[in-house]
């Protein structure tokens, strides 16, 4: 289970009560600097972007590929460990807006993990150091440091266990 807080919503649906769990112009300075951040081919002003206008917590050396799409609300509960890559066309999300309720949760992406291009990271997820995400996969649930995973909805590929056996074993190749 996904590690989010849920919050009840009553009449319309929560989307129509955007601007009572965010403000408004918290949102339009966010979707400026993450539209700019998604262009920008400079890897180190896309992460003094994310650290310094929206609060966000990346690791030295990470690398944000063209185009990843980072949540517009509440960019601040994204936390990006060292030396990781997060592939082209990612979205990364921290909450999800429902008809009766919405719910927010933290992402946390360990150091040196791979995201495969177009994946989708949904609010409350883990994804432990040295992971890898296959392209395309939406990842609904905490990934174990050092497995590989992929697929939609989201499987086990390799534990860590059988990933080191299989770099051992190519190493003898």
């Amino acid at each position: 289970m996904r590690k989010t807080d849920r919050y009840k919503v009553y009449g319309a649906n929560s989307l129509w009560h955007v601007y009572k769990t965010v403000p408004f112009w918290k949102v339009i300075k966010n979707f400026t600097v993450i539209q700019l951040a998604r262009y920008t081919p400079f890897l180190k002003v896309k992460n003094w972007l994310y650290r310094t206008l929206l609060k966000m917590e990346v690791g030295d050396k990470t690398a944000f590929a063209l185009m990843v799409m980072l949540d517009i609300m509440f960019p601040e509960k994204i936390h990006v460990g060292k030396n990781s890559v997060i592939g082209y066309n990612t979205t990364i999300l921290a909450h999800e807006y429902l008809i009766k309720e919405y719910r927010l949760g933290e992402v946390y992406i360990g150091d040196e993990v791979m995201i495969g291009a177009n994946s989708t990271i949904l609010p409350g997820v883990t994804i432990g150091s040295n992971a890898i995400v296959a392209a395309g996969t939406i990842v609904h649930k905490d990934v174990q440091p050092g497995s590989f995973v992929g697929g939609n909805p989201m499987k086990v590929i390799y534990t860590k266990e059988e990933m080191e056996k299989r770099i051992t074993q190519d190493e003898f190749l």
